[in-house]
């Protein structure tokens, strides 16, 4: 089912979250948040864009490190409030260096 743009729900912020996720693996990679702009950019250029919170700007992934993450496709939620964003990245997507953001495990 494909949606318009316009029926996500973004939150009081205008801001939606996107979780970003390896195409072609699985392998979830990060989390980041997105506005109208970020995703608009994300389109328009087929690379990933996001809205930092701490700086209050936009940024391109991999745009500073060379890791661009090329976009495959983009869906939405059954609520519409959240993104998945299939991509082929071909570094690593944490800002720490690692493959993927989520690598801390939580003791059960």
């Amino acid at each position: 089912m494909r949606i318009d743009k316009a029926n996500l729900k973004f939150d009081d912020r205008g801001l939606i979250p996107a979780i970003v996720q390896q195409h072609d693996t699985g392998e979830v990679l990060m989390m980041a948040w997105m506005n109208a702009e970020s995703l608009r950019l994300t389109f328009a250029t087929g690379t990933t864009w996001f809205w930092s919170r701490s700086r209050q700007e936009l940024w391109n992934k991999g745009a500073i490190s060379g890791n661009m993450q090329r976009v495959i496709s983009v869906a939405a939620d059954c609520d519409r409030d959240c993104l998945l964003v299939r991509v082929d990245s071909p570094g690593p997507a944490c800002h720490t260096g690692a493959r993927s953001c989520f690598f801390n495990e939580l003791e059960m």
